[in-house]
């Protein structure tokens, strides 16, 4: 998401890219103050995939900043960075679900094979439309990315829905920090994936203002990450999930078909 900003630039005016630069100052500064806290805080160990997807969004941030100046280096890079940055995302989403399965193992185990074969079966369908698409100087790559992305933001949106669905079986509290991460992601997300439905139907004359809309749901994430580490958390006890015993069910269930 860290590129999003200097591709705006490309396309649109000078009043506009006043507005661009201070959006991207402060998430630099939003994404910097991010990943002090997730360090100081000690959070990095229960968050270790969402630590590295924030020190990659503050260090790329700053590259496709001083790479704003070459529109050919940039224009790789920034393709390079959104895909990174896309599938750590989608890691973000399964530390989030081994965070709330961490006391059930055969359910902690089942996701995980479930997240493998799904990144399996997206790096397929981005290969296939690669190759399938006509040979235009740079349309069969995005077309691929745009593919993989819509895919990517449809199960993140998914799994997030889900898990606020479900948040009472899982135990979760909306004052927990595990439930802050996936708000944050949650909100990008759907906005990410309401950008590619639009860009679909309106063309590339909507970038520039979706382009801005992705920025602001970015910022409006990190404010929300910042939030949740930063005040401290409820922990929630056994007596106040009801549904425990259920997710003990599921495990067990689990057990006995992967052990039968």
């Amino acid at each position: 998401m860290a590129a999003w900003r200097g591709y705006a630039l490309q396309v649109i005016g000078m009043t506009s890219q006043q507005i661009i630069y201070g959006g991207w100052f402060a998430s630099i500064g939003l994404l910097g103050v991010l990943a002090v806290v997730l360090i100081v805080t000690g959070k990095w160990k229960k968050f270790p995939i969402f630590t590295i997807y924030s020190i990659f969004h503050f260090l790329t941030s700053i590259g496709m900043y001083l790479l704003r100046g070459h529109p050919l280096i940039f224009s790789y890079t920034y393709w390079v960075v959104e895909t990174f940055g896309m599938f750590l995302g989608l890691g973000v989403v399964y530390e989030v679900f081994r965070n709330l399965f961490a006391s059930y193992r055969d359910l902690r185990r089942l996701a995980s094979n479930i997240f493998y074969w799904v990144l399996l079966v997206l790096v397929v369908l981005g290969g296939v439309v690669l190759y399938a698409h006509p040979a235009v100087q740079g349309a069969r790559y995005v077309a691929a990315f745009l593919v993989v992305e819509e895919s990517v933001r449809i199960i993140e949106v998914g799994l997030i829905l889900a898990l606020f669905l479900f948040s009472g079986a899982f135990g979760l509290h909306w004052r927990q920090s595990v439930f802050g991460v996936a708000l944050g992601l949650g909100v990008y997300a759907t906005v990410e994936l309401l950008a590619i439905t639009m860009r679909a139907h309106f063309g590339v004359v909507a970038t520039p203002a979706l382009n801005i809309a992705r920025g602001i749901s970015f910022d409006a994430s990190l404010l929300v990450w910042l939030g949740y580490l930063l005040v401290p958390e409820r922990v929630t006890s056994q007596t106040a999930v009801p549904q425990r015993g259920q997710l003990e069910q599921w495990n067990q269930a689990v057990k006995e078909l992967i052990y039968q």
